[in-house]
């Protein structure tokens, strides 16, 4: 009987296929609902009074500094609101699943007991992790493409691409982290505080450092503001930023590995 090739990466998929549709459903309604609405908000002028009415810090807090053009719209809105609310949840998911949530249910054992390697378990659960997450950030790159003439947004499809590449590295970003800590810990719970973490405290800090010069040093400690201060959809992606994001979420994936395999299972 022939074996499976990537066997625990196969399961992986196959296990956590409702859930990606599911959000992938989220992430169309989401995109359905605020796009179209580009014409009349974003681009009303009456919209841009009551904005400009606002105290600046409020409206750099909250990214709508920009909200009148089709880039700032989409950013504020999709990439750096809502869009980054679900993709951030279901990527926490996952990842505090993968490793810890098997652990705790006191499945990790029976895995082992299989003849598999505990670098195997780490190394193709992640690889399930990462192209659940690249299937979002392409996904999200079809809806705005589709959505771009009727929503009058009129972004750059490669600009737009780079954007969702650095939308899915922060989502890459949380879900990596959550992974690593059910490794570390052994505990999904854990998994999801430190994913949970790393998502809220990169928006505040974000949100923090917009509203004064003297509190621009947090952007530093910001996944988002990594992503996104160079405005991808206007600018294109910086590719600093990319690194940054694919390159720290691969070194949480690094520790996992390490970890996983020299710590007691189920301790």
């Amino acid at each position: 009987m022939r074996r499976v090739p990537l066997p625990l990466f196969s399961k992986a998929m196959t296990d956590s296929w409702r859930s990606l549709i599911g959000w992938m459903i989220g992430l169309g309604a989401a995109s359905a609902l605020y796009l179209p609405l580009y014409p009349a908000i974003g681009g009303n002028s009456q919209m841009k009074d009551l904005l400009s009415s606002l105290p600046p810090e409020l409206t750099k807090a909250i990214g709508y500094d920009d909200i009148a053009s089709g880039a700032g719209y989409v950013q504020a809105t999709l990439f750096g609101l809502i869009g980054f609310l679900l993709t951030s949840i279901a990527a926490v998911s996952w990842g505090a699943s993968a490793i810890g949530g098997d652990e705790e249910a006191g499945q990790l054992e029976l895995t082992l007991a299989h003849g598999v390697t505990r670098t195997q378990i780490a190394v193709e659960r992640y690889a399930a992790l990462l192209l659940r997450i690249l299937l979002l950030g392409a996904w999200v790159f079809l809806l705005v493409a589709l959505l771009n003439g009727p929503a009058q947004t009129n972004l750059d499809l490669v600009k737009l691409l780079g954007g969702s590449a650095l939308f899915a590295g922060l989502a890459l970003l949380t879900g990596s982290a959550a992974f690593m800590a059910g490794a570390l810990t052994g505990r999904r719970v854990w998994g999801i505080g430190i994913g949970a973490f790393v998502a809220v405290a990169g928006y505040v800090f974000n949100a923090i450092g917009n509203q004064s010069k003297d509190l621009q040093w947090l952007h530093a400690f910001s996944p988002i503001s990594w992503a996104y201060s160079d405005k991808p959809l206007v600018n294109g992606a910086n590719g600093w930023a990319l690194l940054a994001l694919y390159g720290l979420s691969l070194l949480f994936a690094a520790v996992s590995v390490i970890a996983l395999r020299r710590r007691d299972i189920g301790v």
